[in-house]
């Protein structure tokens, strides 16, 4: 790896040390004229008021997670493609006293070389381009730097924002040459990486035991599966997006090849907010709408039935801007006992 890319990567870890010492200007934002005081947060945090109104703070990012799933049973979503959310992204992190106070005690402890802080000196101090921390320019705009996104830390690349800490005036958009710089689209990835979502235990008619080749009626209460969401934001930026993820269909593995699904495909549609219809009495020869039909015994075991549920991923953002991510699943196994039926003869 080169000497450049490993000195950036540890900016990045330590940077907080130096931002929580220093005092914020005023930053405007980002193209609306908005204004937040202070300087963009590089630690992780959360906090809830005790009626679910949680957030949480990584970087210079905030989440808003009232409207998330919440309880030990909820999960990740896992995207039904190889699309991941950015391993790394540029926002705020500096004001040019922060920026000061982080880099002189790197220079002075002369830990990375007398070429390389030269050549810092030369960049931040002396004018080659920047001059003095661009402290004529303190409550005018921000020192850009990068951040590793909460879960990635150990991926490859996480280490692709190599870009030294630059900066951007008030108002202005960041380098086009920098693609990972932070906008609404980039917030609505990071948001759906804190997307969880309830876990998919279906209820079975029969319940706790199933015969060989009886139609079991699989259903899911559509009070448990709403849409949830979650809502990231740059404050000093003024930018956000809200990522939502609504339930779209059930898929059905029995566990063995030995078994018949309703419908065949085993993918049942969410339907005026639920999946399936409760089994009643008197529908024991019908065909039910959602659920399976298991044609061997599972003999003294049982068998792995996975229910997986599919979610449509959707965003909104700042200035109008919104679209569609790649849908995600969360799935659950239960384990379901399967007899063979006694026949009696008289």
């Amino acid at each position: 790896m080169p000497a450049m890319k490993f000195r950036n990567a540890a900016i990045v870890v330590v940077a907080a040390m130096a931002l929580l010492a220093c005092p914020a200007p005023a930053f405007a934002g980002y193209g609306h004229g908005g204004s937040t005081n202070g300087d963009p947060n590089t630690h992780t945090s959360g906090e809830s008021d005790g009626k679910g109104n949680i957030s949480a703070t990584a970087g210079a990012v905030v989440y808003d997670l009232s409207k998330n799933g919440s309880g030990a049973s909820t999960g990740a979503v896992t995207p039904t493609t190889t699309w991941t959310p950015p391993a790394c992204y540029y926002a705020p992190k500096y004001s040019p006293d922060a920026l000061e106070a982080y880099l002189t005690p790197i220079w002075e402890a002369d830990s990375t070389g007398y070429e390389w802080d030269a050549t810092q000196r030369d960049r931040y101090v002396n004018g080659k381009p920047y001059k003095d921390f661009n402290k004529d320019k303190a409550g005018k705009g921000y020192w850009w730097d990068s951040y590793v996104t909460k879960g990635r830390e150990g991926d490859p690349g996480a280490l692709d924002c190599t870009k030294p800490i630059f900066w951007v005036d008030t108002g202005d958009k960041p380098p086009a040459d920098i693609p990972q710089a932070i906008t609404p689209e980039i917030l609505s990835q990071l948001a759906y990486n804190e997307l969880r979502v309830p876990s998919t235990k279906v209820t079975l008619a029969p319940a706790d035991k199933t015969k060989v080749n009886l139609p079991t009626w699989a259903w899911l209460d559509g009070a448990e599966f709403k849409p949830v969401s979650v809502t990231a934001s740059v404050p000093v930026l003024g930018i956000s997006a809200t990522t939502t993820a609504t339930p779209y269909s059930l898929k059905i593995d029995p566990g063995t090849s030995d078994a018949v699904t309703y419908p065949a495909s085993g993918v049942c549609q969410f339907k005026h907010g639920s999946i399936g219809e409760a089994y009643a009495k008197g529908k024991a020869g019908e065909t039910p709408p959602c659920g399976v039909k298991y044609l061997r015994s599972s003999g003294t075991g049982s068998y792995p039935l996975k229910a997986t549920i599919t979610w449509k991923i959707s965003w909104t953002g700042t200035g109008g801007a919104g679209g569609t991510l790649d849908d995600g699943t969360f799935g659950a196994t239960q384990n379901v006992v399967v007899q063979e039926i006694q026949a009696v003869n008289r």
